[in-house]
C-alpha cells in the first residue's frame, strides 16, 4: 500500500491535467471526450473519498431497519423485496429517512452540483 499520494490524489491530479492542458488544445469531438474523461475521474475522486463512509452508514441503517445483517448488497435487495411486497411502506419508521440519506449521499457522489442537491443540503441544515 502507498502512503503518497493518494488513490484520489492521483485521480485528481490526472482529471486537473486533462482539464488545465489537454483539454484546451483540444477542438470538437475530442475535446467533448476529455471533458467526458476529466468528469469522470472526479466522479471516481468523490467515490474514493466519501463512499467508505456512505457505504458504512447504509449498511448500518439497513441492518437496523431490516432486522437482518449482510453484505450491502444483500440488504439492498432484502429491502427491495420487502418494498416490493408491501411489507415496507413509507408509513414503515426510518424507511423514508434511510432512502433520502442513501440518495443524499449517492447524489454527493454523482451529482454534487445539482441544484436540488444543494436545496436539499440547505433545507436539511436549516433544520438542524
Amino acid at each position: 500500500m502507498q502512503d503518497q499520494p493518494t488513490s484520489a490524489e492521483l485521480v485528481g491530479a490526472v482529471a486537473d491535467f486533462i482539464r488545465t492542458h489537454a483539454m484546451p488544445q483540444l477542438e470538437g469531438h475530442a475535446a467533448f471526450h476529455a471533458r467526458v474523461a476529466a468528469n469522470a475521474l472526479d466522479i471516481v475522486k468523490r467515490e474514493l473519498e466519501i463512499a467508505p463512509e456512505a457505504n458504512a452508514g447504509e449498511h448500518d441503517r439497513l441492518k437496523a431497519l431490516l432486522g437482518a445483517d449482510g453484505s450491502l448488497d444483500d440488504l439492498n435487495r432484502e429491502l427491495c423485496t420487502r418494498i416490493q411486497a408491501g411489507e415496507l411502506t413509507l408509513d414503515t419508521e426510518g424507511l423514508k429517512d434511510h432512502l433520502w440519506a442513501t440518495t443524499l449521499a449517492k447524489l454527493a457522489v454523482d451529482q454534487p452540483k445539482y441544484s436540488g442537491y444543494r436545496r436539499a443540503l440547505e433545507e436539511e441544515n436549516a433544520e438542524k
